[in-house]
């Protein structure tokens, strides 16, 4: 039976039916399709299978599973209606299901129902998606387990023309949560098809964040930092923290041209070696490149608006909203990666919160950032010249790269990180790696990085007793919470 065909057959004759798209995340069938994905989640291992009890008298659990899996699929048949763009989607993933049951539950793959989800070709502002596969969730958990989450596009009219013109990215999905199973109640705001499980690797065609995560965290964090740090905000990202639809739209450009970046510019061929182990703070300055190209960029897009209107001339509403946007980026980056970065996560390998201690290290050697009598104040018109000249360094060791060794490259990119960022006082990377590692593999290097080089600062460190628990509660947060 093809797809098409059994993609109409989700129509006819089910119980229950929903018409209209804004009623899933409170209908019956919604409700019992992800308590059934709840409920499987403990019957499964971690590579996604559900294996048959080691002992004979044990209960098999795979008979549980059959009927949830059935529950699953009605429901999927139930909501299929309101996700008319997403009928091949849905009908396939009802295959996959049933194929996954009928072979008795072994390790899954979805890899025909990924193939027909195809969300970056409906970037259309509030399309709805029902998302149902085994995956692991980043940041939240490893374990390939079903999950199933309804989201909603975020695409404004200023970041379709953005994405129409320079800033080009057909594979950019952004997205907002309307609800979700456990492995979504984390840290976890991003929908990778990597992430799902399948016999093998396709092409990928888009990667999805969720930006009201991002933007509801960010809120939350920079809120609780300012007032402890005692930083007077500019008025236009005080107007952030009260205003969540805001912050959305801020974190769509900001992702969107971040997320193009990762390919562009004058690379050390491939900047995150993919399949090859390499020192953290190589992942931590390709990250941070990316984020400070958004920031110029939006410097950029600001002072060409803006410019126009210092000329008497009136944009219009979309460019009006492009430009103010454009400032908004800027302060996005600056206080997510200076406030919330460093203090998130562990201290093992966090590449993402080396980057932020770098950009605030960077600030303050350069008198721009000033954390005098226990209250924390910036230049404002310095800013934007210190960011640029950060990206300016990480760029020329980008553009040097390709005349370098790898291991070169990885010494002069730990020289950039050191000129600003304290060592730890037991880096063997610090003291000079002996001739044995020098001269040996790469495996090596990489084996004598600690798992916290570069620690946090007494600033950091105090802020992090401070901001615990206001980081921690972020976890599961949607822009309804925050």
């Amino acid at each position: 039976m093809s797809i098409h065909a059994h993609s109409t057959q989700l129509i006819v004759g089910e119980p229950e039916v929903v018409e209209d798209a804004t009623l899933a995340p409170t209908s019956g069938a919604w409700l019992r399709l992800k308590a059934a994905a709840t409920a499987i989640q403990r019957l499964q291992v971690k590579d996604g299978s559900i294996p048959a009890p080691t002992e004979a008298a044990a209960p098999d659990p795979r008979g549980e599973a059959r009927t949830l899996v059935a529950e699953i699929i009605a429901g999927i048949r139930a909501l299929a209606p309101a996700f008319p763009h997403d009928s091949e989607y849905l009908a396939a993933s009802v295959l996959d299901f049933e194929q996954w049951r009928d072979q008795g539950f072994g390790v899954p793959d979805f890899l025909d129902s990924l193939s027909e989800f195809q969300p970056q070709q409906h970037r259309v502002d509030g399309t709805r998606h029902l998302v149902v596969f085994p995956m692991y969730t980043q940041n939240g958990s490893l374990n390939r387990h079903v999950e199933a989450v309804l989201v909603e596009a975020i695409w404004p009219e200023f970041i379709a023309q953005l994405e129409a013109g320079d800033y080009g990215n057909k594979l950019f999905v952004s997205l907002r949560f309307l609800d979700f199973t456990p492995g979504y109640d984390t840290n976890s705001a991003v929908l990778f098809p990597e992430t799902i499980a399948m016999r093998e690797v396709p092409n990928f065609t888009w990667g999805a964040i969720f930006e009201d995560r991002e933007a509801a965290r960010y809120r939350r964090v920079v809120r609780a930092a300012a007032e402890v740090t005692k930083l007077d905000l500019p008025a236009d990202a005080a107007r952030m923290l009260d205003d969540q639809q805001l912050t959305e739209k801020t974190f769509v450009m900001w992702d969107m041209i971040h997320d193009r970046t990762h390919m562009r510019g004058d690379l050390p061929f491939d900047p995150f070696m993919i399949k090859q182990r390499m020192p953290y703070f190589l992942y931590s300055l390709e990250e941070l490149r990316c984020d400070l190209t958004a920031f110029r960029e939006s410097v950029a897009i600001q002072k060409r608006l803006g410019a126009r209107i210092d000329a008497g001339e009136t944009l219009g509403a979309v460019e009006a909203e492009t430009h103010d946007q454009a400032g908004l980026v800027q302060y996005a980056i600056l206080f997510d990666r200076i406030f919330r970065f460093p203090i998130t996560g562990s201290r093992v390998r966090n590449y993402d919160g080396l980057g932020g201690q770098l950009l605030f290290a960077w600030l303050h050697q350069r008198g721009v950032l000033h954390w005098t009598d226990t209250s924390l104040a910036l230049d404002w018109d310095e800013v934007p010249g210190a960011v640029i000249a950060l990206s300016d360094s990480i760029n020329e060791l980008y553009w040097r790269s390709i005349d370098r060794p790898k291991t070169a490259h990885w010494l002069a990119a730990y020289d950039l990180v050191r000129s600003t960022l304290t060592p730890h006082p037991a880096s063997v990377w610090a003291r000079a790696l002996p001739d044995e590692i020098l001269a040996g593999l790469p495996k090596g290097y990489t084996d004598a990085v600690l798992d916290d080089e570069f620690p946090l600062s007494m600033f950091f460190e105090a802020l992090d007793k401070k901001m615990k628990a206001v980081v921690e509660s972020t976890a599961g947060i949607t822009g309804r919470e925050s």
